[in-house]
């Protein structure tokens, strides 16, 4: 079993930068694939970026150019790092892991955090 626990969202401007970051504990991290997505109020949770153990990555459309995602496995931390913001990406930001093979499908993700507010000011 794996925990997720994010951590750093918050209030920032339009415009501006916000790293957030999922600490793994339970078992081993490094073989795990891991995702973020993010619900706003009303709205489905969305996909947001993933990363395979391997370090390969893959952006949703609204986010490309913008967000980065990276993992250290030494850490177990997977991290995602904001800029650009707009208010549009205001939401409930979730870490998510698995051993899936298409990393945008949520339904295929085993184990979620609790989730970090982001508020994204115009």
């Amino acid at each position: 079993q794996v925990q997720l626990v994010e951590s750093g969202g918050g209030l920032v401007q339009a415009e501006g930068s916000l790293r957030l970051s999922c600490a793994a504990s339970g078992r081993t991290f490094s073989n795990y694939n891991m995702g973020w997505f993010r619900q706003a109020p009303g709205k489905e949770r969305e996909f947001v970026a993933a990363i395979r153990w391997t370090g390969g990555t893959l952006y949703a459309d609204s986010v490309k150019g913008r967000f980065t995602i990276s993992r250290d496995n030494a850490k177990n931390t997977v991290s995602l790092q904001m800029s650009t913001l707009k208010p549009e990406d205001t939401a409930v930001y979730y870490c998510a892991a698995g051993r899936v093979l298409v990393l945008n499908n949520q339904k295929d993700y085993d184990y979620w955090g609790q989730g970090t507010q982001v508020t994204v000011s115009s």
